[in-house]
């Protein structure tokens, strides 16, 4: 059975088995596989099986679907052990003939059991980055533009030119109006 592994950290392990024909992944709850994650879109993409092959098709995300590196457009397959990247989740598709211990179709699988902390498993978190180092783009910060993009709304460009002409119309009209009156009838 074909699933997909979340790779990034926060979320490592965390797993979703395909049993449908279509499976939507996206931030909020009513998707079939919901990831709470800013980067990740509302409705991000779909997962489609046909046959024995998964097919992958992006909703029109803000931060783009990816396999291993490439963007796709429309539709695209993804290969066991392929990379499929969501804003800035990573997961693979992974497949085996074993049976399998998730949880019951249209669920999440649930998470492993937290273990103890040790000296052997605790790291040390880096201090903050200020201002400074933010705005320089150090740090590993991706300041070239091509992180978070807002989606551009035609529809929003067109309503809002309209209505100025429209406005501009109606003001003339009504200067046209005023004009007439006040001029003497002969």
């Amino acid at each position: 059975m074909a699933k997909l592994v979340i790779l990034s950290l926060g979320m490592a392990g965390r797993s979703h088995e395909l049993k449908v024909d279509k499976t939507t992944i996206g931030r909020v709850d009513d998707n079939t596989f919901p990831i709470a994650e800013s980067s990740v879109s509302s409705h991000h993409c779909e997962i489609l099986l046909r046959g024995s092959e998964v097919f992958i098709r992006d909703l029109n995300s803000t931060n783009g679907t990816f396999i291993d590196g490439n963007q796709i457009t429309g539709e695209a397959i993804l290969k066991a052990g392929q990379t499929l990247k969501l804003g800035q989740i990573e997961l693979k598709l992974e497949t085996d003939g074993a049976p399998s211990t998730a949880a019951p179709s249209g669920a999440q699988a649930a998470a492993p059991a937290p273990t103890k902390p040790s000296a052997e498993n605790t790291t040390a978190l880096k201090r903050g980055v200020n201002l400074t180092e933010f705005e320089q783009g150090s740090k590993g910060f991706d300041t070239s533009g091509k992180g978070f993009t807002k989606k551009d709304n035609k529809a929003n460009k067109i309503f809002l030119i309209v209505a100025i002409v429209f406005g501009v119309i109606i003001v003339g009209l009504v200067l046209f109006a005023l004009m007439s009156a006040s001029k003497p009838a002969n």
